[in-house]
């Protein structure tokens, strides 16, 4: 294989993810917030947008409390899942703290 096809075989490789990296790079967050979005609009949103892209939505449902069948639907962006987490995270070493204090002052 000459010089030429080869550099021609690896450009052919490596230009759709080039152009798929400059697409998504470009790619604003959504303008409606993702729970608002119908299903459509976040497939349309989500096209061509990897699972790791920070403005890829994601829904999940989550039971309602004093329910057995009744689900909500939740939705947002990867980012705004990671934040979602991160002040769960941030509470619950918050309560603990507060009861560990709690405990050693009662004694």
């Amino acid at each position: 294989m000459n010089a030429l096809s080869l550099f021609s075989a690896v450009l052919l490789v490596t230009t759709p993810s080039i152009l798929l990296a400059n697409e998504t790079a470009d790619r604003a967050p959504p303008e409606k917030a993702p729970s608002a979005m119908t299903s459509t609009e976040i497939a349309g949103f989500n096209k061509g947008l990897p699972n790791t892209h920070p403005y890829f939505i994601r829904c999940r449902k989550i039971l309602e409390t004093g329910s057995l069948v009744k689900k909500a639907r939740v939705c947002k962006t990867n980012e705004g899942w990671k934040a979602a987490f991160a002040q769960g995270n941030e509470n619950a070493r918050e309560s603990t703290e507060a009861f560990r204090q709690g405990a050693q002052n009662s004694n």
